[in-house]
């Protein structure tokens, strides 16, 4: 029974009722239907069935009704960096930080945005604080690894994503990053272990219905 507001949600985002959406998620997360908060978990949905032009106007509606609202910004922020549109993502990723300084999530994908303009120095000092809000994720540990590459930092790279594969031995991605890194560092049959372990997962994770 807990699961028909959701059923029913996604139902009418799939025949492209939004309102009705709207009202659904409401239901389920008990809030107004016409509040900030309504907008903000319909936009959250929109955004995770691939309906981005929706789920922008939705999320600017949020900001416009309640621009204090948590997660509120930053959603903005990844709907902007998933089209590519970094200065955008970043200014919202900014206020998001400046209401929720808190928010671990905000400060790697922020440092996502700066990478992409290859300010890394400014990447890493983001992520050093989003994992020291939150050590559990293992987005930010791969990103610096990544970003510890770029920077020639190889050695320092290895141990990011030595704990991104510890915390998630099963993602192929860390596995293929650490491989590049052995392999940068001359470590031949550490590189080769991890790039075909990485290939394994690859092909496990394509092979899943």
């Amino acid at each position: 029974m807990w699961m028909l507001p959701t059923f029913l949600g996604i139902c009418y985002i799939q025949t492209k009722d939004y309102p009705s959406a709207r009202k659904a998620f409401a239901k389920m997360f008990a809030v107004p239907g016409e509040s900030a908060a309504s907008y903000l978990f319909t936009a959250r949905m929109l955004f995770r069935h691939d309906y981005d032009p929706v789920a922008e106007e939705y999320a600017k509606k949020v900001v416009e009704l309640d621009p204090r609202l948590p997660l509120a910004h930053a959603l903005l922020g990844e709907l902007y960096l998933y089209k590519s549109r970094v200065p955008e993502a970043i200014e919202q990723f900014q206020k998001e930080l400046e209401l929720n300084p808190g928010e671990a999530s905000a400060y790697y994908k922020l440092a996502d945005a700066y990478t992409r303009l290859q300010k890394y120095e400014e990447a890493e000092q983001l992520l050093q604080r989003s994992i020291w809000l939150d050590a559990t994720s293992t987005g930010p540990y791969i990103l610096m690894g990544k970003v510890l590459e770029k920077k020639g930092e190889t050695a320092l790279a290895v141990r990011a994503l030595q704990r991104a594969v510890a915390m998630d031995p099963n993602n192929p991605i860390p596995h293929h990053l650490l491989g590049q890194a052995y392999r940068e560092l001359g470590k031949t049959e550490d590189a080769e272990r991890e790039l075909k372990l990485a290939e394994q997962l690859q092909v496990q994770q394509n092979a899943r219905p």
